[in-house]
């Protein structure tokens, strides 16, 4: 596989990392305002259609093949400092805007691709619920067919970007006895509909500026144009999403595996140690070259399981491989890092404890890494 980047894909990449630098960024660099929604640098990304890279230009988006949507997420991931908004984008991109642009009706898509392209409106993905986590099969929320339409009743949690959200993608048991594969179906619902609202809001370890929590549906009344895709089509709608998902999402952490290995490499070079700068030391410069070789087998996975989200036979096992050593190798990557830096490395002034902190939720998200185990232990025949 080739991975030398196109003169078009170089150009985006350079592009948009030098955006996301001078941008999204606190511009003196702290994490003081962590804890807020940076409601005007998402706004900012809408500009640059950062929230709609691979929906047609018709409805508002920036047209990107699937690898070159990662390529510019990469580019993101490694300008963007603050891991709750990239993360935000992200969790509105892949998880929301996909699936509508996928699979949406005509109408859908001209009425709300052009506004979560821009960044104008936000949207939430409403799958996990409190009791059955990674669990789909075991949903509880359900749908009821009453009229021209369906009344709705349950509770999601662990809702990205559902504090704010302007609209939701939300799935839905309709039919129990055909249970997750062809009972369950996926619905697109506004924010001021009866009887939906958010519940809790949580706050996290890491990612604060991402914000999350509960959504409730109490006897939520929706037309059948609000269903995406066809009735009962829900699980191939969440699959295909979160393909796409674990695949372009870690390319984010790519960019900022890059990051890290940059700082690292110009810390132990310059920072002196009994006489000599601390790369002489086999333990830090070792621990270095491990991030290097994990960003470079990353680089390969991600790009692999990017460029075949169009070749759906494999596109799950990929991407659940790309997403379970990329976001292992993010953690143990921003660890490595703040131990070159030593205690300077805990100081908020640097940014390494915040992707550190931001890091960890990486294993969580999309699937855990025991979730992405299982997947692929499913393609070997093991399961």
């Amino acid at each position: 596989m080739d991975l030398t980047l196109t003169d078009e894909q170089r150009l985006l990449y350079d592009q948009i990392s030098r955006f996301a630098t001078d941008e999204l960024n606190d511009p003196d660099g702290s994490a003081a305002g962590e804890r807020a929604f940076p409601s005007a640098r998402w706004q900012k990304a809408g500009e640059m259609r950062l929230q709609g890279l691979p929906v047609p230009e018709e409805y508002g988006g920036a047209g990107l093949d699937p690898l070159s949507t990662a390529i510019a997420l990469e580019a993101l991931g490694y300008g963007c400092r603050d891991g709750g908004l990239v993360f935000a984008i992200c969790a509105h991109l892949l998880a929301c805007v996909v699936p509508i642009w996928k699979h949406g009706t005509d109408e859908q898509r001209e009425k709300v691709l052009p506004g979560m392209c821009n960044g104008s409106r936000i949207a939430v993905n409403g799958m996990t619920e409190p009791g059955t986590g990674s669990d789909a099969f075991g949903m509880k929320t359900h749908a009821t067919k009453h009229g021209g339409g369906y009344v709705i009743n349950g509770t999601k949690t662990f809702s990205s970007n559902g504090p704010i959200a302007d609209l939701a993608v939300v799935y839905a048991s309709t039919d129990r006895d055909k249970g997750y594969h062809g009972g369950i179906t996926a619905f697109l619902i506004e924010k001021n509909t009866d009887g939906f609202r958010t519940g809790q809001v949580f706050q996290k370890m890491g990612l604060h500026s991402c914000p999350i929590g509960e959504l409730v549906l109490d006897n939520v009344y929706v037309s059948e144009s609000a269903v995406i895709g066809k009735v009962g089509a829900g699980a191939a709608i969440f699959a295909e999403s979160m393909d796409w998902e674990r695949a372009c999402l870690v390319a984010s952490h790519i960019g900022t595996i890059e990051w890290l290995l940059q700082h690292a490499v110009e810390y132990a070079r310059t920072r002196k140690q009994s006489g000599q700068t601390i790369s002489k030391f086999q333990a830090v410069s070792h621990r270095i070259v491990d991030i290097k070789v994990r960003l470079e087998a990353g680089r390969f996975l991600t790009y692999k399981a990017a460029s075949g989200l169009n070749r759906p036979r494999t596109a799950s096992m990929d991407a659940s491989i790309a997403k379970l050593f990329v976001s292992e190798s993010l953690v143990t990557s921003a660890i490595d890092t703040l131990r070159v830096f030593g205690g300077y490395g805990l100081m908020e002034d640097y940014g390494i404890e915040r992707i550190v902190r931001d890091s960890i939720a990486g294993i969580i998200y999309s699937g855990t890494s025991d979730i992405q185990r299982n997947i692929i232990a499913r393609w070997l025949g093991l399961l």
